[in-house]
């Protein structure tokens, strides 16, 4: 393990609820701005849930799409690919005089998929007939399309590919790049999450499932994400993505690249426990942390900060919370936590993607993003949330957890480059 190639982060893309690109969502999120508000982009007065956390003015044609293109490609790739381009972008990275890129990947994860051009288009089937339906549908959104429009984007050659493990899934392909970077032939990787799903048809189900709040945060749509609070009663429901370009510490090196992070481990499990609910006990969400921490070869005392998963259902704040005490005994008492879904909303597969690019700017800011809305502790709920005020810190060890429906764990360490 000493000897294998050091995986560092030259460049971060972030599209969310609280502000289109690295800068404004860093703004808000530093300053414990929600970006959760009332559904305007359907009719849902129908639905169970009434709010949702949307990306507001966000402009494809400024990410190298055109008009067409936005029509045929889903929301979910458009954020996705969006969010590909500011992070080549930020990391100075020259494809176009770089040679063939062969040795260029890409790797995105998705937890649902093209979803609402699926629901647009059977909406279309129903009231036109069969003879309206698009046959761009399944190149618009399926798991594998925000990959390879990225590589299309940019002329890229290297593996190309999606990965869908729910809300564990951004993680998964973060770590699956980094990987492949460690074994070669590729150098540079583009890898994180994305999502679109703030549809009727994801509400609908969500809702049904009791898996998303209908709470009404008393009027005030920014109080209904409460990761960790008492009060919790459901995820709300987000868009977004998150991307970063990774590249092997030789290659970064080699072209004079600003570095801003290092990835240094990563652990994976599967809890086999039940289709949508964690395994109480946290057991195998334990293991995918001390899998990481292995990985990395750190001591649990070593990690500073953690990055939730933090969805804000009772179960999942609770189970990761049982967790974090396994791994870390007494420290846990000592690690500063926080859940950025708390503003975000929760994005599924896009909130691996983004809650690594915010790990990475927490890195390089020195400040440790709050979990807003900790009104009423929970007693079982009981370590160090960052409530509702970011906290100046300087720290050294992040890890950033995602779990997913199935019981999809992802752990993914980082370090500030050293």
């Amino acid at each position: 393990m000493a000897d294998r190639q050091r995986i560092v982060v030259t460049g971060n893309g972030l599209m969310t609820a609280v502000g289109v690109g690295v800068p404004a969502t860093w703004d808000g999120i530093s300053h414990g701005v929600s970006g959760i508000g009332p559904i305007t982009m359907f009719d849902h007065s129908r639905c169970k849930a009434h709010v949702a956390g949307e990306v507001k003015n966000f402009d494809a044609t400024q990410y190298g799409f055109t008009a067409r293109d936005v029509h045929r490609y889903d929301r979910g790739v458009l954020l996705g690919v969006a969010a590909g381009v500011e992070a080549v972008r930020s990391s100075g990275i020259d494809f176009a005089t770089r040679g063939h890129n062969e040795d260029v990947c890409c790797i995105f994860g998705t937890g649902i998929g093209g979803i609402m051009k699926i629901e647009s288009t059977v909406r279309i089937m129903a009231a036109e007939g069969p003879g309206r339906v698009t046959p761009f549908l399944v190149p618009s959104g399926t798991p594998e399309v925000t990959s390879h429009t990225v590589m299309m984007q940019f002329g890229l050659h290297g593996l190309s590919m999606g990965v869908n493990t729910a809300c564990a899934s951004g993680n998964d392909a973060i770590l699956m790049a980094c990987r492949r970077l460690q074994q070669g032939p590729e150098v540079v990787a583009i890898a994180g999450g994305n999502d679109a799903s703030v549809g009727m048809l994801a509400i609908a189900t969500f809702g049904n499932m009791k898996a998303i709040s209908t709470w009404d945060g008393d009027g005030n749509p920014a109080r209904i994400s409460r990761p960790f609070d008492k009060r919790r009663d459901g995820f709300v429901l987000a868009e977004g993505a998150g991307a970063l370009v990774l590249e092997t510490l030789e290659h970064a090196k080699a072209r004079g690249a600003r570095i801003l992070a290092e990835i240094v481990g990563g652990g994976q499990t599967t809890d086999a426990y039940h289709p949508t609910a964690p395994e109480p006990s946290g057991t195998y969400v334990a293991l995918a942390m001390r899998r990481a921490l292995a990985d990395a070869q750190l001591n649990p005392e070593d990690v500073e900060y953690i990055n939730a998963h933090g969805t804000s259902t009772v179960y999942n704040d609770l189970t990761e919370t049982v967790a974090i005490k396994k791994v870390f005994g007494a420290h846990a008492y000592k690690l500063c936590i926080s859940s950025a879904k708390s503003m975000t909303g929760h994005t599924i597969g896009g909130c691996g993607g983004m809650e690594a690019a915010l790990c990475v700017q927490t890195l390089q800011a020195g400040v440790l993003p709050p979990t807003i809305n900790q009104e009423e502790p929970d007693p079982e709920c009981d370590l160090d949330y960052i409530p509702n005020v970011a906290r100046e810190r300087k720290v050294r060890v992040i890890m950033s957890n995602n779990f997913g429906f199935g019981g999809h764990n992802a752990v993914i360490i980082f370090k500030r480059f050293e």
